[in-house]
């Protein structure tokens, strides 16, 4: 087990999914053009274990690498900030999964060649129940279960041994299309919301799932899941619905939008972080509301993420000193 995890304590939460080698076109140009690719990784799993660990927090990351290059450094890369990889797997049966940006207009677009990845190949039998029961929120995505039917069913039997053992359920639906149709995807992702105990869809990704742009038919459908929902991406406020209750809670302002790229993971990490601290829901959202807003100043999946003192600083009001 990593050594700060260690001292910090068992994993708070815990999460597992593909991280994927990431190369960046530089220089603001297209693939076609870029002379040079930053090497960095992601994964909406592994971005919100690692803004856990940043914010102070124990976290666990599972998941299945190639042994190569790629997930060689991937691990390590994880393990260095902090987070537990101790149910982490390097394998030889397949390749670690890689995915390269390019950042052109303001717009950015994502190739992925992930066919067949050891992430892929996941199932079941490669879950740690006692690890999962050990901790107070397990954190899965609907990226997972996009990936194949065993990742499907690796998901689902994660969320049940969660429930088995009293540990709180966090799904983020994730809908990723070049994945899979929104036809297939609601077939596996909405029985998945009927056993969270905090969904944390975007607006858009409701308004596909639930098959309509009604408002008040989206929250109709909310009511009848189990949890509470955190609604993100609406119209400069992220919505908190429990109990027939809608609350909106604003946005922070971002100074200097870089790369929007791992926002919602960001915000994943705050919620959760809020919830690890007792705070109540609305102040939950409003944290996660603001590392989102710190994520989107740089670029990269990850690198964006605040540390604690960082988020004090900035909910004290306390400018940068350069020198």
């Amino acid at each position: 087990m990593n050594e700060l995890v260690t001292k910090i304590g068992t994993p708070e939460v815990i999460t597992f999914g593909e991280s994927m080698a990431l190369l960046i076109a530089e220089g603001g140009k297209g693939l076609e053009y870029a002379r040079s690719l930053e090497p960095s990784f992601g994964g909406a799993e592994s971005n919100v274990a690692i803004g856990l660990a940043r914010l102070g927090h124990a976290s666990g990351w599972c998941g299945r690498l190639g042994n190569d290059p790629f997930g060689q450094r991937i691990m390590k890369s994880i393990r260095g900030e902090g987070v537990d990889v101790s149910r982490a797997e390097l394998t030889e049966e397949a390749p670690t999964g890689l995915m390269i940006r390019e950042n052109v207009a303001g717009k950015s677009s994502v190739y992925y060649y992930r066919k067949q990845s050891a992430a892929s190949r996941m199932a079941p039998e490669h879950l740690d129940e006692e690890y999962i029961a050990s901790a107070k929120i397990l954190h899965v995505t609907g990226i997972t279960p996009a990936l194949g039917a065993s990742c499907a069913d690796t998901v689902a039997a994660a969320m049940d041994m969660a429930k088995r053992h009293g540990v709180k359920v966090s799904f983020d639906p994730n809908l990723r299309l070049k994945l899979w149709g929104v036809d297939e995807a609601r077939k596996v992702l909405l029985p998945l919301a009927m056993k969270a105990d905090y969904f944390l869809p975007g607006l858009d990704e409701l308004k596909l799932l639930y098959e309509t742009d009604s408002m008040d038919a989206i929250l109709a459908k909310l009511d009848e899941l189990p949890g509470a929902s955190v609604i993100k991406g609406g119209e400069n406020e992220t919505y908190l619905y429990e109990k027939g209750k809608l609350t909106a809670v604003p946005y922070f302002k971002a100074e200097h939008v870089v790369d929007t790229v791992g926002a919602g993971d960001g915000f994943c990490a705050g919620f959760l972080a809020g919830l690890l601290r007792e705070y109540g829901l609305e102040e939950s959202v409003r944290l996660g509301n603001l590392i989102g807003s710190q994520v989107i100043q740089a670029v990269g999946d990850w690198e964006g993420l605040p540390s604690a003192a960082e988020i004090e600083r900035l909910l004290a009001g306390k400018g940068h000193v350069e020198r």
